[in-house]
């Protein structure tokens, strides 16, 4: 995976101390946390079955994780909104036990955990998700690591879901245990790309520290405002945000005619932009459409290898009509929205389009970091027709209407 790759998608994890900052001065409580993650591999590629140099099934991963996060205090405007969220950084090691072929993969990367429901006086379930880079794979190469076609560059993208219980069994100490899903991959930029897939357990324990704020109360209203300590204060009104994002990426092309898939030399550029407006229900979610254009080199290539051309990784192909390339579609999108962050789903179809690698479906997943104000960072990643990977979406973007009286109205 080349530099500029892996600099894009380390631009939230550097991005969360700007907001943090800038706009919130006492944070309430600090935790360290530290976890184990025993997994089973799915064998999505002959590699995983057992077809590798060591003879036996890849079927099992175990990962060791050290996090740092904190909880905003409840005298600032988001802990009260968000009272029971925790977000910050975490470091992992990765074996897939066959270090020759796989490697021991080492993750950074951001995450947030917030309460679902509260179970019991001191047990919550809680959700998480992971969201960062691993590097030390062991990629594939046709002479030091023949047999691994699933992966391909020595840098992956990590995300993570999961589930959590999380029990409070001493002040300040929690005892937490659930169940999670993890994927590895690099977007397309290098092939080969079958994507690393686990589900499996965690099991870990926390310690948690009071930090600078030491105002929390928590017999005080969710909702109360400091200006007027003895009335409730409505902290959201639904209102109507539009988000601008323009994004870029690259990615590796193959393409099959009648015979094996052919990796063609080269990277190709993509470039995109969307606007979606969208209604703000809650605090917690929005949703809406997307107008959404993009142009991907790549795209329908293989209607345009001249007569005769030898299929290899370096063939020559007449570049296609920007019709055949560009394409304008429509998505529904939904938005799961948390301090700092937001996760952005989308489903849609393409309108404006021709050719077979464009007119069809598509789904998107994003992950939009807030850096200054009203401007974030996206890093998202396209489906095309509900299975086929299809490319990165790097970008920056804007949220209009979104002002801050949005969260002061009575």
């Amino acid at each position: 995976m080349n530099k500029f790759f892996r600099i894009l998608l380390l631009l939230p994890l550097l991005s969360v101390p700007i907001k943090t900052y800038a706009q919130h001065d006492s944070v309430t409580i600090h935790k360290v946390s530290a976890e184990v993650f025993p997994s089973y591999v799915f064998n999505t590629a002959p590699f995983f079955a057992g077809e590798n140099a060591a003879g036996k099934p890849i079927d099992a991963t175990l990962s060791t994780h050290l996090k740092y996060s904190f909880k905003l205090g409840r005298n600032t405007d988001l802990g009260r909104l968000y009272p029971d969220t925790f977000q910050g950084i975490g470091l992992a090691w990765n074996t897939f036990f066959n270090k020759k072929e796989v490697g021991l993969p080492t993750a950074f990367y951001l995450f947030q955990n917030a309460r679902i429901a509260t179970l019991a006086p001191k047990l919550s379930l809680n959700y998480e998700w992971n969201f960062g880079i691993t590097y030390g794979w062991n990629k594939f190469d046709e002479k030091d690591n023949p047999m691994n076609r699933v992966v391909g560059s020595k840098a992956n993208a990590y995300i993570n879901l999961g589930i959590v219980l999380d029990w409070e069994f001493a002040p300040m100490w929690n005892l937490t245990t659930g169940v999670g899903l993890t994927h590895f991959s690099n977007g397309n930029t290098r092939y080969p790309n079958a994507g690393v897939n686990t589900v499996g357990g965690r099991i870990g324990i926390s310690r948690s520290f009071e930090g600078p704020d030491k105002s929390r109360r928590t017999t005080e209203p969710l909702l109360t405002s400091p200006d007027f300590p003895t009335e409730p204060k409505s902290a959201f009104r639904r209102h109507m945000t539009y988000d601008l994002v323009v994004y870029g990426a690259t990615r590796k092309r193959a393409i099959n005619i009648d015979t094996d898939p052919i990796i063609i030399s080269g990277n190709f550029g993509i470039i995109g932009m969307n606007f979606n407006p969208m209604y703000n229900i809650s605090r917690h979610f929005r949703t809406g459409l997307s107008a959404d254009f993009q142009y991907d080199e790549s795209a329908n290539i293989e209607a345009h290898i001249p007569e005769g051309t030898i299929l290899e990784e370096d063939m020559k192909f007449y570049r296609p009509p920007f019709i055949e390339q560009g394409s304008f579609g429509l998505s529904v999108r939904t938005e799961f929205v948390m301090p700092f962050f937001s996760i952005n789903i989308g489903l849609g179809r393409n309108l404006i389009c021709r050719g077979k690698d464009t007119n069809g479906w598509y789904n998107t997943f994003a992950l939009k970091t807030d850096i200054w104000h009203d401007c974030f960072i996206q890093i998202g990643y396209q489906l095309y027709n509900f299975k086929n990977p299809n490319n990165l979406m790097i970008g920056i973007g804007y949220r209009f209407n979104n002002g801050r009286s949005r969260s002061r109205k009575i």
